[in-house]
């Protein structure tokens, strides 16, 4: 591997890139009309327009995409997280046009992203899912199925993520009003229809464990993420370890989790996903087959830098570390900067007139804009990622409040008086919180 495309945007891009010029190889930037003035594009070594703002049209345009990867020889494509990360079909075509895919196998990644197939392969492998459904296509189907199970359920796209088309219904009538619509927006966004229900599990926490795994049959774990605090179905804030978990319960989930990528046969780094309700009993949720936008997190308690990892194991390399070889030091937490609407949660894009982040020992900011950079209504509203490390959670949660304080961005709202608020929070402080934590602190 010599030159790496990187088909993703915004903080993901620049973050590869940085690991690509650590080790010597060469960079390729792909970007939208809407994104030309943005770091990622002059941080890499060419750059390529790939078309108009439009999602359809550009970062997911995969002939657009690899004929940028042929007119630069590039060797190589890493995906990043979202857009076509996850998309087994352009994995296909990459390595069918005799690239490198700087990720899982892409028969992995299309069982994996269809949960119902996703669901059926944990339960063979005697792992624990969430009660629930197989595929459903006729609304009567998905009553019949609810009507046993008993309300509230969660209806789930079978190929979706990042909380896109989901919904809690909690009558018949709620389930029979909003099934039709779900499957319209899981065709537009994932191109699949495919809807089942799962029982909703409440009180619960969102707790997903770290895993790499090479083509030579070895899997490991890097300990595990809390990842509860969520407003609609979408992370804002995660830390590693999990704050209040009993230690019995976190030697069952990561081990749980080498199991499902054994049972997925994954290779690359990845993340398994799971809800563990009141009495710890946990179940699988899903297996994201990519870098996870909360990866910094473990890279800061572990001290390993996942995208080196991902190029060495897609090169065909052991795994750096044994299971025994790799520790965990200390405690971090993440904290999502989002360009919103703090009061409405409504995207607020426009243009920063002020950008100023903290700095020092154990503060990390990973982010793909500067001042004067416009963030696009056409994107995820991400302006950037805060991760503060140090030896106890006390300590990161004194360090992660001056943190916060420092942040200052203007020309647009954001979510930081969220992220204040969540942090100073005597549940937050205490560890003690599930899913609901942001729901209860707004009411």
């Amino acid at each position: 591997m010599k030159k790496v495309l990187v088909a993703n945007r915004g903080e993901i891009a620049c973050r590869i890139i940085r690991t690509c010029r650590e080790k010597g190889l060469k960079t390729v930037a792909v970007f939208s009309e809407a994104d030309q003035e943005m770091p990622f594009v002059r941080m890499a070594d060419e750059a390529v327009c790939i078309g108009p703002p439009p999602v359809p049209k550009s970062y997911l345009n995969m002939e657009a995409i690899l004929d940028a990867a042929f007119q630069t020889k590039a060797d190589a494509i890493h995906p990043g997280y979202g857009f076509l990360s996850e998309n087994a079909v352009f994995a296909e075509k990459v390595q069918a046009n005799g690239l490198i895919w700087i990720g899982s196998d892409p028969s992995v990644i299309s069982r994996m992203g269809d949960k119902v197939v996703a669901r059926k392969t944990m339960k063979k492998a005697g792992i624990p899912v969430i009660p629930g459904s197989d595929g459903l296509s006729r609304p009567d189907d998905a009553v019949a199925v609810a009507g046993e199970m008993g309300y509230p359920v969660l209806v789930k796209a079978s190929a979706g993520g990042g909380g896109i088309g989901m919904r809690v219904c909690l009558s018949e009538e709620e389930l029979k009003k909003h099934f039709q619509s779900l499957k319209s927006r899981a065709k537009a966004y994932f191109g699949h229809d495919g809807l089942f229900i799962e029982k909703v599990i409440s009180p619960a926490r969102h707790i997903e464990v770290q895993i790499a795994a090479d083509q030579h049959g070895n899997v490991v774990h890097l300990y595990e993420r809390e990842c509860s605090v969520q407003r609609r179905n979408q992370k804002v804030i995660e830390e590693g370890l999990s704050p209040s978990i009993h230690e019995s319960t976190r030697e069952k989930l990561r081990k749980a989790a080498v199991q499902a990528a054994k049972a997925a046969q994954f290779t690359g780094v990845g993340t398994v996903e799971f809800l563990v309700d009141a009495s710890e009993q946990f179940y699988f949720l899903e297996m994201n087959t990519r870098l996870q936008v909360e990866h910094p997190v473990t890279e800061a308690i572990t001290g390993v830098d996942f995208v080196d990892w991902q190029i060495r194991l897609a090169e065909g390399n052991c795994l750096p570390l044994k299971q025994e070889e790799i520790s965990c030091r200390g405690h971090a937490m993440e904290f999502r900067i989002y360009a919103e609407d703090p009061k409405r949660f409504l995207p607020s894009p426009g243009k920063v007139t002020r950008l100023s982040f903290p700095e020092g020992e154990g503060v990390r900011v990973d982010t793909g804009i500067q001042e004067g950079n416009v963030v696009s209504p056409f994107y995820d509203p991400m302006i950037a990622k805060l991760i503060v490390s140090g030896c106890s959670r006390a300590e990161v949660l004194e360090k992660a409040g001056e943190a916060l304080r420092k942040c200052k961005v203007e020309g647009i709202q954001t979510n930081l008086p969220l992220l204040k608020s969540v942090l100073e929070s005597e549940l937050f402080q205490q560890g003690n919180y599930d899913t609901k934590l942001i729901q209860n602190i707004l009411k």
